[in-house]
């Protein structure tokens, strides 16, 4: 999908910055310009006994406790998603992992979770690639969900 398509069509407005790609958030620190927004780390999750998927959204800097996240959702597991998973489900590769990915996820097999802390915060986020930033504005990051049928909710997700 043409992510800028998706976003002209469903008037999501955006401030874009381009830069060299990034694998990490250390390289998007380093990288990257200055940007308004939350600076974020998107973690897709996997639980395979329940075969649930979840996109983790966080403060880029905050290192997420797997086992604490596990007991909260109550799940029997929780890993990182495999590759190929990861591609099918959201059509991206591992360090282009974003919130905009959900346009790929067809099937709402993907549930959202961002961190409180991150709650009516404009985002920082990938355009399906690694090579630029795009700004987006808390409520329309929330009708991109929307749009995508997509749910989503805030918890405080626990850091180790």
């Amino acid at each position: 999908m043409d992510i800028y398509s998706f976003l002209t069509t469903h008037n999501i407005a955006y401030e874009r910055f381009d830069h060299a790609a990034v694998f990490t958030c250390e390289q998007a620190n380093e990288l990257c310009p200055d940007m308004p927004g939350a600076s974020i780390k998107n973690l897709f999750l996997y639980d395979k006994k329940t075969s649930s998927y979840f996109l983790v959204i966080v403060r880029n800097g905050k290192r997420v406790d797997l086992k604490a996240l596990k007991n909260m959702l109550d799940l029997p597991t929780l890993s990182f998603g495999p590759e190929d998973h990861l591609h099918k489900y959201l059509g991206v590769t591992p360090g282009s992992v974003t919130i905009l990915a959900l346009v790929n996820d067809f099937t709402n097999m993907v549930t959202v979770i961002f961190d409180a802390d991150l709650k009516n915060k404009a985002l920082q986020c990938h355009p399906l690639i690694n090579t630029a930033t795009l700004v987006i504005s808390a409520d329309d990051i929330k009708k991109i969900l929307s749009i995508t049928q997509h749910t989503f909710d805030f918890l405080d997700i626990p850091e180790r």
